[in-house]
């Protein structure tokens, strides 16, 4: 299913290599251009009529290589400390324990794949302390916290969300 979508979403693929590179310009236009592909493909899916399921595990799927990478690499440089970069993806260990859950109930298979409030806005931060980061920010340990909250947030949705459909 190589839809136009599909295709902004594949994009940050190769956009998370930039990592690789030391330049701090490079790094920033990746991360914007992953800002945007990340916030049009599902629209462009909407509008088009051509949300897939592929689709919509396709796009949270390449928005954490993109992070995983980047912090993976800012950790390698000492840029960001391991804790810190695990807690800007508590959310998805909350993803976990969710599918788990859902596992358990048999559940997993028939679930609908759908973007949440609470996901969204810790993708777009994430994306925000990488740009900060890109351009030497230091953050607040509470920033860091912040993802924790995030990510039970995101939880306390899905599993609301679960529970009434």
């Amino acid at each position: 299913m190589f839809t136009l979508s599909n295709s902004l979403s594949l994009l940050r693929l190769p956009l998370a290599f930039v990592f690789l590179s030391h330049n701090p310009t490079l790094r920033i236009i990746a991360i914007i251009l992953a800002m945007f592909t990340d916030s049009i493909d599902g629209y462009i899916a909407r509008r088009s009529k051509s949300v897939s399921r592929f689709g919509a595990i396709l796009d949270p799927a390449m928005d954490k290589f993109f992070v995983y990478f980047a912090l993976t690499v800012l950790c390698i440089e000492n840029r960001i400390e391991l804790w810190q970069a695990f807690a800007m993806v508590a959310r998805d260990f909350f993803l976990m324990i969710f599918a788990i859950y859902l596992l358990a109930a048999h559940s997993l298979k028939n679930y609908e794949y759908r973007s949440i409030r609470w996901g969204k806005v810790s993708t777009a931060l994430q994306f925000i302390v990488l740009l900060g980061l890109c351009i030497n920010i230091v953050f607040p340990v509470s920033i860091f916290f912040i993802f924790i909250l995030l990510g039970s947030l995101a939880f306390v949705e899905l599993f609301y969300r679960f529970k009434t459909t």
